[in-house]
């Protein structure tokens, strides 16, 4: 991962690592029951998302 992001290579990584996620994104997509919920910077999804189920999930990692 950290050789090809200063190349500009775009990278998609799947995880439940909320950590890592919180790290390492610049863009974060949950996904429920496969839809897409929510998307945004790490910033604004883990600083407080106003979908409850996400709410639900991010509380486990704090």
């Amino acid at each position: 991962m950290e050789v090809l992001s200063p190349e500009g290579m775009t990278q998609i990584i799947i995880t439940h690592e909320m950590e890592f996620a919180h790290r390492a994104a610049d863009r974060i997509i949950f996904m429920d029951r496969g839809s897409i919920a929510e998307a945004g910077t790490p910033e604004d999804k883990f600083g407080g998302s106003r979908n409850e189920r996400l709410q639900s999930w991010y509380s486990r990692f704090r």
